[in-house]
């Protein structure tokens, strides 16, 4: 058998939570509690990425700055290990979000209806929709692009930077420093140094387009 439509579903009349056998009202009070809790568990896992990121740049940095006799390609490497921790920050905060979700609309018309006002009746659908099928608000562009706005790009700038130094430390003295001489800096064994700078161009012109058009759109927000 198919559930009915929502609009020809029975409406129930709240009034300040009367409605709300005992057991119901535990049950979602204590998936409040359990909701946030996981929200508090993910938030601390997304800082322990993040922190692997920072750690990990610092430590490669630190290498590659350490002599002249290091090849630059610690940087590069940093780049790549950086995108890793990215990408498993961000299914981490679509997880986070996923749990986000589920407090707004309890948030949002539970607790309102066990203090006296009436939300919209059907509210426990969008509930059990939640429940049955998790799904993340968001996809997992937009939180590649949150988490870059948010901690990651300027993990990269960093590194950018760093790269840009140590192409100049190598620079020998007799050569003048211009924009040519740290391109002919940048190669890497048989790659020539302007491929090595276009693809790290494109690569970050990538995550730059990532951030740009990150969105986060809640449903629950609009109106």
């Amino acid at each position: 058998m198919t559930a009915p439509p929502l609009s020809q579903m029975p409406t129930p009349v709240f009034q300040a939570g009367t409605d709300y056998s005992t057991n119901t009202a535990n049950a979602l009070i204590h998936l409040y509690r359990a909701e946030v809790g996981k929200m508090t568990a993910y938030r601390q896992r997304l800082d322990m990425t993040t922190n692997w990121a920072v750690v990990t740049s610092a430590g490669l940095a630190s290498f590659a700055l350490g002599t002249s006799e290091n090849s630059h390609a610690t940087f590069l490497f940093a780049m790549f290990m950086n995108y890793f921790f990215l990408h498993l920050e961000a299914r981490r905060f679509r997880i986070f979000e996923i749990s986000v979700h589920r407090v707004r609309i309890m948030e949002r018309f539970f607790y309102p209806a066990m203090l006296g006002e009436k939300p919209d009746p059907h509210w426990h659908q969008l509930l059990l929709a939640e429940l049955s099928k998790p799904r993340s608000p968001m996809s997992r562009a937009d939180s590649l692009g949150w988490r870059l706005r948010r901690n990651y790009l300027w993990i990269y700038t960093a590194i950018l930077m760093a790269w840009f130094a140590k192409l100049d430390i190598i620079r020998s003295h007799e050569v003048a420093f211009t924009p040519r001489s740290l391109v002919d800096m940048a190669s890497i064994g048989n790659v020539p140094g302007g491929v090595v700078f276009g693809l790290v161009a494109v690569f970050y012109g990538f995550l730059i387009r990532l951030t740009v058009r990150a969105t986060r759109d809640y449903p629950l927000e609009e109106g």
